[in-house]
């Protein structure tokens, strides 16, 4: 059993783009692990207006990271210049992830972070 980190749109994709199941069951028997900020970016997103039946029973698939002033001391400091993306990469270095799943090219060229892989599939 691994601890997965899901970044934004992998999440995204996992509850609301692709067929929900299709993704979750490929992780099952995993620990899976998404930011706070994720389900910021989802709802504001899709303009959700809360509260939300389907969004709080979603947030109970998952294991949340806390998003602190400490985080972002990091993030504002690399690994990329994207701010959001360094803060997943810490979120999931902070929660001792040891997979970090995701669909941004860019992120992929990383290859790891600290000990936590970055792939696109487990």
């Amino acid at each position: 059993m691994a601890k997965v980190f899901l970044d934004t749109n992998y999440f995204i994709d996992a509850i609301h783009r692709r067929p929900e199941k299709q993704i979750l069951d490929r992780l099952l028997g995993h620990i899976i692990y998404i930011s706070t900020l994720s389900f910021h970016i989802y709802c504001y997103s899709f303009k959700i207006k809360v509260p939300d039946q389907k969004v709080i029973s979603q947030k109970d698939k998952f294991q949340l990271t806390d998003f602190s002033g400490n985080l972002l001391e990091k993030a504002l400091n690399g690994p990329t210049k994207d701010l959001e993306d360094n803060i997943q990469l810490h979120s999931a270095a902070e929660a001792d992830c040891d997979l970090f799943l995701t669909n941004d090219a860019k992120l992929l060229k990383l290859k790891s972070f600290g000990k936590t892989e970055v792939k696109s599939a487990v």
